[in-house]
């Protein structure tokens, strides 16, 4: 904290005590101490605002439903919500929501629960849900990306896109990823981050890889993307492979394809793979023998019914 405040008064050419006492305008408005550090902290550009631009924030979210308390949380949580303006940001901001027919309640639920949400730009909340209302995906993904509302839900989008867009995809494409693998809704930020570092730094992939193959991000990390990998990188060191293994060839195979043409030729790499290696049980849907009730009863044919069936067939003659 004290080296943003000195780093401030040195970019706005400030006396430290000066912002000293600009820190007691935050005291003067209500603020906790812990809200006052965590803001000077992650935004003490806020001590060069006029009292005036905080109070308006202040108001803002009082009128909209926002609790004392809550208000020190939301400040606590994003401090950065000072900065923007009341006018040209968190009204139209607002009323872009209520006309996509979201609740004022539900709004202000997830304002307080995080209040980066305050943060999306003008127009983002709309390409978001437009993009979850034209997902074609399995009923039981889709109730786990709607599960906690769809405020949320736009939420999830945006911050799943700005992390694609952080390692140098385009807004566009990182939207187009999103729609072909729902299933990187589903997972935590830190899962998608590994994996992506895995992808650039270990697999030496670009980022545009992603573009033609999505669901690299939408499978298991630990089960299938590090085995597979371990496999190729060896059959590689050997010399085995004649050919350029490109990161569709990696991914989309099944298990069971993969292990055919990389594991099965080579008994070493089972322990690498290790789905289908010999020491592991595969577990069977069905118990053994069940087959067997449900196989149709035979009935045994007498001289009689041969007799009769000839007889049949010669009148069709």
């Amino acid at each position: 904290m004290i080296a943003n405040l000195l780093r401030c008064s040195r970019t706005f050419q400030l006396n430290p005590l000066e912002i000293s006492e600009k820190v007691v305008i935050f005291r003067g408005l209500g603020f906790s101490d812990d809200v006052v550090a965590r803001v000077l902290e992650e935004f003490p550009s806020a001590v060069v605002m006029s009292e005036s631009q905080i109070v308006a924030v202040i108001d803002f979210l009082v009128e909209f439903g926002v609790s004392r308390d809550e208000i020190d949380r939301v400040v606590r949580l994003y401090p950065r919500v000072l900065e923007f303006g009341v006018e040209n940001r968190l009204k139209p901001l607002i009323h872009e929501l209520r006309g996509l027919g979201f609740l004022r309640r539900e709004v202000r639920a997830e304002v307080v629960r995080d209040p980066r949400i305050l943060g999306m730009e003008i127009g983002e909340f709309s390409r978001c849900l437009k993009l979850l209302q034209s997902l074609k995906c399995r009923e039981a993904i889709k109730e786990r990306i709607f599960g906690e509302g769809l405020v949320r839900a736009c939420f999830e989008v945006k911050l799943r896109v700005d992390c694609l867009c952080s390692h140098g995809l385009i807004r566009r494409d990182a939207l187009k990823v999103l729609w072909k693998e729902p299933r990187l809704m589903t997972y935590d930020l830190e899962d998608i981050e590994k994996k992506i570092e895995f992808l650039v730094h270990r697999m030496k992939y670009g980022i545009d890889c992603l573009h033609e193959v999505p669901e690299y991000l939408g499978v298991n990390f630990e089960k299938q993307i590090v085995p597979r990998y371990n496999v190729i990188e060896y059959l590689n060191g050997k010399g085995a492979i004649g050919f350029e293994v490109r990161l569709k060839d990696l991914i989309k195979p099944t298990r069971l394809r993969f292990y055919n043409l990389y594991v099965k030729p080579y008994p070493e790499c089972e322990k690498l793979y290790g789905r289908f290696s010999g020491k592991v049980e595969i577990k069977r849907n069905h118990p053994a023998g069940l087959w067997k009730l449900f196989k149709p009863q035979k009935f045994t044919q007498t001289d009689k019914d041969v007799k009769n069936m000839k007889a049949f067939m010669g009148s069709l003659v």
